[in-house]
């Protein structure tokens, strides 16, 4: 396969009283929602085929995001493996009535590609040329690391049988 090219896939959202707490900011898992399709559809169209989510990870929330607000979810491929695809996105808010506009979170989340049978198939491999996309890189290699320690801590204290 042909290294490919990353895009970045992007999409606008209004924050409506429905998806905030009492306290007027929106419920963190309605935006880790939001997040995970942007990301589904970005890796998707990454690898042309259906993607499944394998993990979120490193999700840290900076500032809140208001009802009323309109919120950018940004979403690119930073790296792969054979089957799997990590992906950054981005979260800002834009405020109609004063113009502000704030970066509020960025997660990284583990997709893996799917084929016709429902099992993992091979990606593309990644082009990572410039500088952003390099630093992009280096920091999805940390997170998945850190997913892969994870995983083996957890599965050492599972219980048996």
């Amino acid at each position: 396969m042909q290294p490919k090219r990353a895009t970045t896939l992007s999409t606008w959202e209004l924050v409506f009283p429905n998806d905030a707490n009492p306290y007027g900011s929106m419920f963190g898992g309605n935006l880790m929602a939001l997040m995970d399709k942007v990301g589904a559809m970005a890796a998707g169209n990454y690898a042309q085929r259906i993607v499944t989510t394998a993990s979120a990870e490193a999700m840290d929330f900076k500032s809140p995001i208001h009802v009323g607000e309109q919120i950018e979810i940004r979403a690119r491929v930073v790296a792969t493996g054979n089957s799997s695809m990590v992906v950054k996105v981005d979260v800002y808010t834009d405020n109609p009535l004063t113009g502000e506009r704030r970066h509020c979170t960025t997660a990284h989340f583990n997709f893996v590609a799917l084929n016709t049978a429902g099992r993992p198939t091979p990606v593309p491999p990644l082009l990572v040329e410039t500088k952003d996309e390099k630093r992009d890189h280096e920091i999805a290699g940390i997170v998945q690391q850190k997913a892969k320690n994870r995983r083996e801590m957890i599965a050492e204290t599972e219980p048996k049988g």
